[in-house]
Order: structure tokens, then C-alpha cells, then sequence
């Protein structure tokens, strides 16, 4: 089953190594489109108007106890999980430039040109199909081994540490997140907990099916 998965699996078109300036054309690819559907299932989250993602319910909280802004918050966050990479021995890469700027694109594409759904269950559906495309978008770009985002090296050092299923290790980290967002007073949605409970599973289900179509066996 994809929720046992505990490695990020190896293609043929997977870097050697994350600090690869020079990766295959293909390795290229599959970094850059798996991060476009990363971008565009997070720009979904927001349009759905269901609920922030937990980290940003993480911000908006801690802000609300500071004196700073949500993005300067967010920023400090970011820095502060980079951080934790070196105990867990996590190293960046292209792929973890890239991921700042094309989920930062999508996302402005999405808010700009996706419509808000008219009603309350087309908003939910489009939360759920927001999570899902985080997961699938995230488990291609994670394979192509060029170095991932800040969460997602968070994710991968933390299972590393612990052996334990990558669904498991980021469903905590969600979950943690927005509770600490939702204690400091941030505001928790629908689509947040969605997010929160689902994105582990489906960044599981994401590599499972990298896997069993390039290498063509369950892990």
C-alpha cells in the first residue's frame, strides 16, 4: 500500500545527487512539472476560499502575537525549517530554488485566472482536487532528486530520522502546524484540515504512482 511507502523512489530519470547544476533534460522536466502541479494545487486551495494552507494558518497566527507581517512571518518560517535541515542532514538544490518561484507563479495564474466556485460543495471538491494535485505534483518532483522545498526536505530528513511512512511523518507536521496556527489564533478552514489530514497520504499516493509507472513495482 502507497501509506507504507517510507523511501522516495529512484527513476531513470532521477538525479544522482540534489546538487546537480547540470541535471538531464528529462530530470529537468519532471523537477519543473511536478512543481507547476505543486503551484497550481496550492493557487486551487486558495480560489476554493475553503481555508489556507496549515503553514499559512501558521503565519497568519504567529502574526497576530508579533509585530510583523503574514509574508515576513513567512519568511522567518522558511528560514527557520532550513534550519532544522542541518541536524537532518538534508541538502537543497535547484529544485528547492525552483520551488519558491514556479509555486509562487501558479499560484498568482490560479488567483488570477480561476474562477471562485458558486457554491459551497463545488468549493469543497475543489479543495479536494487542490490536495490531490499537491500530492501527485509533489511525489514527480521529489523524484526527480534535485533538490526539494523547505517542508518537503523538512518532511524527508524527519523520515529519514524516524523510519517511519512518509504519509505518517507529514500528516504530523501538518497537523502540528495548524494546531500551533489555530492555538496563536489563526483562522482554520474546510480545505485547511483537508489539507492537513490529506497531503500526507497523497504525496504518498504521488510517489507510489511514480513509481509503479517508471519502474513498474509497488514499493
Amino acid at each position: 500500500m502507497f501509506l507504507s511507502i517510507k523511501k522516495v523512489p529512484k527513476t531513470n530519470w532521477s538525479s544522482i545527487k540534489p546538487f546537480n547544476f547540470k541535471p538531464k533534460f528529462s530530470t529537468l522536466f519532471f523537477l519543473c512539472f511536478g512543481l507547476i502541479l505543486f503551484g497550481l494545487g496550492e493557487g486551487l486551495l486558495i480560489v476554493s476560499l475553503t481555508g489556507a494552507s496549515p503553514w499559512s494558518v501558521l503565519a497568519q497566527g504567529i502574526s497576530l502575537n508579533v509585530d510583523f507581517t503574514i509574508g515576513t512571518i513567512t519568511l522567518f518560517v522558511s528560514i527557520a525549517v532550513l534550519l532544522f535541515w542541518i541536524p537532518l542532514k538534508q541538502k537543497p538544490g535547484i529544485g528547492t530554488i525552483f520551488n519558491a518561484l514556479i509555486i509562487a507563479i501558479m499560484i498568482d495564474v490560479c488567483i488570477n485566472f480561476v474562477p471562485v466556485p458558486e457554491n459551497y460543495i463545488s468549493q469543497i471538491l475543489l479543495a479536494v482536487v487542490a490536495v490531490l494535485t499537491v500530492g501527485l505534483g509533489g511525489g514527480i518532483y521529489l523524484v526527480a532528486n534535485l533538490g526539494p522545498g523547505p517542508r518537503d526536505g523538512l518532511m524527508i530528513g524527519l523520515q529519514e530520522k524516524t523510519n517511519l511512512p512518509i504519509a505518517s511523518v507529514r500528516a504530523f507536521l501538518e497537523i502540528s502546524v495548524v494546531a500551533v496556527g489555530w492555538y496563536l489564533g489563526g483562522t482554520v478552514g474546510i480545505g485547511t484540515l483537508l489539507f492537513a489530514f490529506g497531503i500526507g497520504p497523497a504525496v504518498a499516493f504521488g510517489l507510489f504512482l511514480v513509481d509503479k509507472i517508471f519502474n513498474n513495482k509497488i514499493l
